[in-house]
């Protein structure tokens, strides 16, 4: 039965929530524990999602360097460092929230859900990946990711990186389990790192050498959720407008048409902000009645009360 009191909200994570290290995410997932926990006492739904980029590529370079020193273990391929990227993540995430929900006498469920999205094995992203991932490596190892049918590039003085493709996500196979748990009141941690890759090959799943962008697929699951907000927590407190210069310009309130002109403007940083407008849009196109706002993750609780952040209406 749906719990129709509470507010269903998508919780899109950044790397500042996480941290770049195992040390560093242990403590972040506190801080950022205590801003999820005051959403959900003031009548939230959360369904959680996350960045992975610094754990996918320390798993990615563990697995490989095993690989070189036991030549009996094999290296392990990105939908498998993905998968454990979303268990290291949602483990970290939902033992310090449901902590903290407990101190405050709070017995709400949280759960992770190992998250499969299928993509097009067509995407154009699979012929000219840019996504760089794990360790620099030399000339010598670079050639022989190619020889192997692998993507590098060469970062001039600091050696060669491995680069997979960004493909657009599709389906989110679990989306019926999610919504499931979402829709009884419980904190859903899900699609972490923008979800593992797979090619739907008639019944079965094969994984893909690829990345999903983590805000494409926030803005996927808040719509296909039907959430009523979507909030992208970032190092930022604000979108801004001419971002880093002297005319720097934090923007309070915009909506889709506005956005789409500054986009096309070049307002937004291709690798930053860009993706997180572009998430935005997705969501309040398939639900104009939504809500999105983008801040940091201290500043969440005054956002959602109009009082910080950056609010996008369609």
């Amino acid at each position: 039965m749906e719990d129709s009191k509470l507010k269903k909200v998508v919780v899109a994570l950044g790397h500042n929530a996480l941290g770049y290290t195992t040390t560093e995410q242990w403590n972040a997932v506190r801080i950022t524990a205590k801003s999820l926990a005051d959403l959900v006492e003031s009548g939230y739904q959360l369904t959680i999602t996350h960045s992975n980029g610094p754990q996918v590529s320390m798993i990615h370079k563990a697995m490989t360097e095993l690989h070189r020193i036991y030549i009996d273990y094999s290296p392990a391929p990105m939908c498998v460092c993905s998968a454990m990227s979303q268990g290291y993540a949602g483990f970290d995430i939902q033992n310090a929230l449901k902590a903290e929900l407990l101190l405050r006498g709070i017995s709400t469920p949280v759960s992770t859900i190992l998250t499969q999205v299928s993509v097009d094995p067509y995407d154009e992203a699979f012929y000219a990946p840019t996504k760089k991932i794990g360790r620099y490596m030399s000339k010598e190892d670079a050639d022989n990711e190619v020889k192997k049918g692998n993507y590098v590039v060469e970062e001039p003085g600091r050696g060669w990186l491995r680069v997979v493709a960004t493909p657009k996500p599709l389906e989110i196979l679990e989306m019926d389990s999610i919504r499931l748990l979402a829709d009884h009141g419980q904190i859903v941690i899900c699609c972490g790192g923008g979800g593992i890759p797979v090619i739907v090959q008639d019944n079965a799943l094969q994984g893909a050498s690829a990345v999903i962008e983590k805000d494409d697929i926030a803005g996927k699951l808040a719509s296909d959720l039907g959430a009523e907000e979507l909030l992208i927590l970032t190092s930022v407190p604000n979108v801004c407008l001419n971002f880093g210069t002297e005319n720097q310009k934090p923007l309070e309130r915009i909506n889709v048409e506005e956005a789409k002109r500054h986009i096309a403007e070049g307002q937004f940083g291709e690798t930053n902000m860009l993706p997180k407008i572009n998430a935005a849009i997705t969501f309040l196109e398939k639900v104009p009645q939504g809500r999105v706002i983008i801040t940091t993750a201290d500043k969440v609780t005054e956002a959602v009360k109009g009082k910080a952040g950056t609010v996008i209406t369609a």
